[in-house]
């Protein structure tokens, strides 16, 4: 038998087998993930305000214009209904004793305002680990249910893991329903082990809209101490001048809106490290074209649940496969309306792995 075929395949096999399994990190710490994302479907989550803040419902497909990178994309416009699956995650820190019980007040809000009758809903609760409390259900008494059993726990807040739990979850939901996640929680977090990088990667994914309800607020109300001012989260190297073209009453709202959120998209996704996250929630529900929202008062807090069902029920779902794949990095998204008097706000844009040659 001749012994030079075989240890050529011995040799072959064993190159395959390194490149699908990279040597171990060095001792000075493990590199930062490379992150590879194929994107063929984008969703992007469209809300339309007129100037005096109401929702607008009567726009067909052809008022609006997506564009990817600046280049005009071919977009499906659903307006009707598209049944809800929603992930409620509750932080239930020790810190939170005067806030969780109002929080469990609201169970019976979530089935009407929010998911509608064919919507589904799931708990999670989260301290220095993430519990499922209930799984999806339509059943509005186990849902309650649900929000009664949550018990105080440690002093850690994992919002970053939580996040990524709710997220996974919602990406084993059935094609063709939306998949939205509402947090309650402090703006910061305490004791992930996930990081807001794999975090984003994961809601891109699976197309998950984040809506936040910042119970900081609040918290701040019970201590007689001022707050500090939060810190710029995008660090220097992280703000580059505004993108270039031409100025339409429409880009310039986007760019208002967003202001210097998009190059810390960029950075994140590029991997730069000293970036400092304060409010990891924030950055979620900017990054997925979602909400954050503040309370003070339990009447706060319920017209902060009606404001977000109000919202998920009079948006616009704009799907579209890009044009322009074969472009990596961040690509940013822009809705424009060709009526000045409307404001709109989707997800910011998505990254996508440049493909080899």
């Amino acid at each position: 038998m001749n012994s030079v075929p075989v240890l050529l395949s011995l040799l072959i096999a064993n190159s395959l087998i390194a490149q699908q399994n990279p040597a171990a990190p060095p001792p000075g710490g493990p590199p930062s993930p490379i992150i590879r994302v194929s994107v063929n479907t984008v969703i992007a989550p469209t809300t339309v305000l007129d100037r005096a803040g109401n929702y607008v419902a009567d726009l067909k497909p052809h008022d609006f214009t997506l564009y990817d990178n600046g280049k005009p994309q071919r977009i499906q416009v659903d307006y009707a209904f598209v049944p809800i699956s929603l992930v409620v995650a509750i932080q239930k820190s020790a810190n939170m004793e005067s806030m969780l019980p109002k929080i469990q007040r609201t169970a019976s809000m979530f089935q009407p305002l929010v998911v509608g009758e064919q919507g589904e809903i799931a708990v999670i609760a989260f301290d220095h680990r993430v519990q499922t409390v209930q799984d999806f259900t339509s059943d509005a008494s186990k849902i309650e249910t649900a929000f009664k059993s949550i018990k105080l726990g440690s002093t850690q807040s994992a919002l970053n893991d939580a996040t990524q739990t709710a997220t996974r979850m919602l990406r084993h939901r059935p094609e063709g329903r939306r998949r939205i996640l509402l947090i309650f929680s402090e703006s910061r977090d305490s004791g992930s082990s996930a990081r807001a990088r794999e975090v984003l990667t994961d809601l891109q994914l699976a197309n998950v809209l984040v809506y936040s309800v910042d119970i900081s607020h609040l918290l701040a109300a019970f201590t007689s101490r001022p707050q500090p001012p939060r810190p710029s989260p995008i660090p220097p190297s992280a703000m580059p001048p505004q993108y270039g073209g031409a100025q339409t009453p429409d880009t310039a709202n986007y760019q208002a809106r967003m202001g210097n959120v998009m190059p810390l998209f960029v950075e994140i996704f590029r991997g730069v490290t000293g970036i400092f996250i304060d409010n990891p929630s924030e950055l979620y529900s900017k990054f997925t074209g979602g909400k954050e929202f503040a309370f003070k008062t339990e009447r706060g807090l319920e017209s902060a649940i009606s404001q977000i069902g109000d919202e998920v029920h009079a948006q616009y779902l704009l799907t579209y496969s890009p044009n322009n794949k074969l472009e990596g990095g961040f690509h940013e998204i822009r809705v424009a309306i060709d009526r000045p008097e409307l404001r709109v706000r989707t997800r910011p844009g998505y990254w996508m792995a440049a493909r080899p040659d």
